[in-house]
């Protein structure tokens, strides 16, 4: 079980749930960057899991400038509704720099190594690959980032060991989308694109309604062997 602390902004303080690993030693750390939804159950409990595994994981809370601590969790049509108004509200610019703070608190946090991570779902997805074009990060974990084919070009530079998990049969991110992901990233040896077939949006997200454990899996043995790599 986390708690929650909280992280000062250019304007202002937002929260962030917090979860930790029960061993007392120095663990790195990654930040769990959320969907449409809010820090809900499905983001608290990934960061649970990163927790089993020897992280400290922490969960930044981004839409806390329009409606603070929302927790969106039975994804009805009222809940995606509001959960694609908070989108359309965000400024991605902002909240890539509420994601540095996160990150900058995570180096010195009690109990982390001074290593740190990124990953995120969806909206989570995009940020996350913002966030290692941009920040000092260690290592990068995409799922499914709506809107990345729009930002290819700040990832030719990216100096971040990334890895992007795509589903095929994404609703949201066609196929053209995902081959410019491709096209423009490929050539840099620190990115890692994976396609997932038959997969759909969202297809690790658990108890989600295109949730495939086989992909899910596979999905999250290579984030965990590219955070072993670069924060261990």
């Amino acid at each position: 079980m986390g708690q929650w602390i909280e992280i000062n902004a250019e304007d202002g303080k937002f929260a962030a749930y917090v979860a930790r690993p029960a061993a007392a030693t120095k663990a790195p750390a990654i930040v769990v960057i959320q969907e449409i939804f809010g820090v809900n159950a499905d983001l608290r409990a990934t960061c649970d899991e990163l927790a089993a595994q020897g992280f400290v994981a922490l969960s930044p809370d981004l839409f806390w400038r329009a409606e603070p601590r929302i927790d969106l969790n039975k994804l009805d049509e009222k809940e995606w509704q509001r959960g694609f108004e908070l989108y359309q509200s965000l400024n991605l610019d902002r909240a890539v720099r509420d994601i540095g703070a996160t990150l900058a608190l995570a180096r010195k946090l009690e109990g982390t190594s001074g290593k740190v991570g990124v990953m995120g779902f969806c909206l989570g997805g995009l940020l996350t690959f913002l966030t290692a074009a941009r920040c000092d990060v260690d290592g990068a974990a995409s799922y499914y980032g709506g809107g990345t084919d729009q930002h290819v070009e700040e990832g030719r530079k990216l100096k971040t060991p990334t890895v992007l998990h795509l589903a095929e049969d994404d609703e949201y991110i066609s196929k053209d989308a995902q081959a410019k992901i491709k096209a423009g990233l490929g050539k840099n040896p620190l990115v890692e694109v994976h396609g997932y077939p038959g997969c759909k949006h969202a297809f690790a997200r658990h108890k989600g309604v295109h949730y495939d454990a086989k992909a899910a899996k596979l999905a999250n043995e290579r984030t965990r062997a590219l955070f072993d790599r670069t924060l261990r």
